[in-house]
């Protein structure tokens, strides 16, 4: 009897169990046996084709697309990519439309640079590019969100703040690129009713007992509406540049895959903000706005080629 090949061996594998899974679903390993003997099985779907022929066709076969939501000219749905009527939803889909040059340069690839925002770039430079970003109703979304608009049957949480203040209310409510149901890729938005912080320059000494009480709210009701989870499985960060100037805060579990999001250069803690404002020198009103921070930026965005590219330029004369 021939010894089998490389492809019997797959045919024969006989599941006993799923091992493990990757966040996105994308890998899966299996415990199995072949011809009575354990064995794992490692499967990985292959990376989208590039060719536009291909795509074209990818597209067109997408079928059973549901609407999980929408909130002005953002659009997310869960699809399938099988011919059959009876293929599992596979695809989480994200619709941006209508787009602008700016989301279009967002998911360009392009080359990081890292730059140094010292205080005094910061309020001559970047803190007019934020107000112009802002005066363009980029925050549409947000806005709908934080005045009851849109969206509100998913809001997870509402939170008048320490009471002291109606500035201080804040609210929870799923990211949309996530799919609402696996845990180890559970990513939350909490967004800030007040419409003066902007970023986390905006955080001041005086604002660290606020920061505390959203940082134990948040994480105790997450551990309150997903029983599964413990506080130390959540991860709480900023992002500087954020992708929009309002002032939020993402909640990860500590598995979730980490992108280029989470990295070094785009995602601050926020536990570690909190201990550098408590260590700041000065009174009260000593702030975030007072140190140099270092990130990364894409050298096609508006930020690169206004303010960091000019000021890189001018420093060689």
């Amino acid at each position: 009897m021939d010894a089998p090949t490389a492809a019997d061996l797959v045919r024969q594998f006989q599941l006993d169990k799923l091992l493990n899974q990757d966040q996105g679903g994308r890998r899966v390993t299996l415990l199995g046996t072949i011809n009575g003997s354990p064995a794992l099985l490692t499967a990985e779907r292959a990376a989208f084709p590039s060719d536009i022929k291909t795509l074209e066709a990818f597209h067109a076969a997408v079928t059973r697309i549901d609407n999980l939501g929408e909130n002005d000219i953002y659009r997310w749905y869960l699809a399938s990519s099988g011919m059959t009527k009876e293929a599992p939803a596979d695809l989480k889909i994200n619709l941006i439309y209508p787009c602008t040059d700016k989301h279009i340069k967002k998911y360009s690839p392009q080359t990081v640079r890292m730059v140094t925002e010292t205080p005094t770039i910061y309020q001559q430079h970047v803190r007019p590019y934020m107000q112009r970003m802002r005066d363009e109703g980029r925050l549409n979304w947000v806005f709908n969100i934080i005045e009851g608009r849109k969206e509100q049957e998913d809001i997870l949480l509402r939170d008048p703040g320490q009471g002291s203040s109606p500035e201080e209310a804040f609210l929870m409510t799923p990211d949309l690129n996530w799919d609402k149901k696996t845990l180890t890729s559970l990513h939350l938005l909490v967004l800030v009713d007040r419409r003066d912080f902007w970023s986390l320059r905006d955080l001041r000494k005086s604002h660290v007992t606020w920061i505390k009480h959203m940082r134990e709210r948040i994480l105790d009701a997450t551990v309150a509406l997903y029983p599964e989870l413990d506080k130390d499985m959540l991860k709480l960060y900023i992002h500087y540049q954020p992708t929009y100037y309002h002032f939020h805060i993402h909640v990860v579990h500590v598995m979730c895959e980490a992108t280029s999001t989470q990295a070094v250069g785009k995602a601050f803690g926020l536990e570690n903000i909190i201990s550098q404002l408590e260590a700041m020198a000065g009174g009260p009103e000593a702030s975030m706005a007072d140190v140099s921070l270092t990130y990364y930026l894409g050298d096609a965005s508006d930020l690169w080629r206004e303010v960091f590219l000019p000021l890189k330029e001018s420093s060689k004369g």
